[in-house]
């Protein structure tokens, strides 16, 4: 068989592999908005106000905040596979366990609880992709995993109003812990071989020591790569959560043409994640990649900020952006895969995703301030600005990973 073909061909437990850590991470994102996603039926159905569900999910984030790290060492200690399956039978407990109470305690105990699952997520992922996919084929196991949490957070909303109408909000919980549990109970069954780190990743690594404890992990590109996790999360954040509101209440567009932008640039996005894949599958140069989208991507939120374009051609301009902004993460993906030493991707991936659980403590904060005072045109800006710092330090990055720094 030629390398060619060989490159293209996946292997049967690479196949396997993939399928099940896809599956968890499409649990990850749909746990993620199970609660938003019910945030409009969840005041009748406790008798608590919005700030009250808004600390419930503050409590989600804080948690997975903390216990990421950790989590990630654990992972690599007891075994990634070991970890996601307990980490999925967690979160379905906590999500079946709110459809039995309407106690508003025992919402903010279950969303810790669901915190805590999902700071298993990233570390236990990762690491089982790192160790049992080949590297030519990284690239595009690293995006088919992101666009399977994608869809995830995509359906949800759907499925779990749907459920809502037919049997209640209990109901929405319940299916949505038991989807968890569907899929532990198949990784449980037919285990992945994780595989062996490749020769050329035991000997050397930019920019992390050896493996040993957070001390020798937490380095500068480490800690760089953790702000580019902070700073891609802040876009989105942004984008995916205000710039609806930004939409209509200060540029005259309707709720309709609205949505419609918001939902081309999510829906590209898992688009430009599977091509970004194959590109990180053809450049060693990561960091140029991800850096070109988000100038593009910039570029294209930019005109959104300043000019006023029609509606047909804002929704056109949103989803090309969302389809450049989703290359980005294969490309991302693999900065942090080169900076992880053999047998410590679960601790590296567990640092550098806390850089999402920072953004979401912080991120609607700000945004919050920037529509309570008016400033509509600054929720795009503010993203504009947060992808120019990111493209900066992908290339710092990058010169980082040639020097061998």
């Amino acid at each position: 068989m030629t390398a060619v073909a060989s490159a293209r061909k996946w292997e049967r437990h690479e196949a396997t592999l993939l399928g099940q850590v896809a599956a968890a991470h499409f649990v990850s994102h749909f746990h993620i908005m199970t609660l938003p996603a019910l945030i409009p039926l969840l005041p009748g159905h406790l008798g608590v106000s919005f700030i009250e569900l808004g600390f419930a999910i503050t409590a989600f984030n804080l948690v997975s905040l903390l216990v990421q790290t950790p989590l990630g060492f654990l992972t690599d200690r007891l075994g990634a596979p070991r970890m996601l399956v307990a980490g999925l039978m967690l979160g379905g407990a906590s999500f079946v366990a709110l459809a039995f109470t309407k106690s508003y305690v025992f919402l903010i105990l279950s969303m810790m609880s669901a915190g805590l699952a999902n700071g298993v997520y990233h570390p236990a992922d990762y690491a089982m992709l790192s160790r049992g996919i080949r590297g030519e084929k990284m690239g595009r196991a690293f995006s088919f995993h992101t666009f399977a949490g994608f869809i995830g957070g995509a359906v949800a909303p759907a499925i779990l109003l749907t459920a809502a109408a037919f049997g209640g909000v209990p109901l929405a919980f319940a299916m949505s812990g038991g989807l968890a549990f569907v899929v532990a109970g198949l990784l449980a069954l037919s285990p992945a071989e994780e595989g062996q780190p490749s020769p050329a990743r035991t000997t050397k690594t930019a920019g992390v020591a050896p493996v040993g404890g957070l001390r020798g992990l937490v380095t500068p590109t480490v800690l760089s790569l953790m702000l580019l996790f902070v700073l891609l999360n802040l876009c989105t954040g942004g984008i995916q959560n205000f710039s609806v509101s930004a939409l209509t209440a200060g540029f005259g567009i309707g709720l309709p043409m609205a949505s419609a932008a918001l939902t081309g640039f999510l829906l590209a996005s898992s688009l430009g994640v599977l091509a970004g894949g194959i590109l990180a599958d053809r450049t060693r140069r990561h960091g140029i990649v991800a850096s070109l989208a988000l100038l593009m991507s910039a570029v294209l939120v930019s005109l959104v900020a300043l000019v006023n374009l029609p509606q047909v051609v804002l929704v056109g301009v949103m989803t090309a952006a969302g389809f450049l902004f989703g290359i980005i993460a294969p490309s991302r993906d693999m900065l942090v895969r080169a900076a992880s030493p053999a047998g410590a991707e679960g601790r590296v991936f567990g640092i550098v995703s806390t850089g999402f659980n920072f953004a979401g403590l912080l991120g609607p904060m700000f945004y919050a301030w920037l529509l309570d005072h008016g400033f509509y045109r600054g929720i795009f800006l503010a993203a504009v600005g947060f992808m120019l710092v990111t493209m900066l330090i992908t290339f710092y990055q990058e010169y980082r990973v040639r020097s061998g720094k």
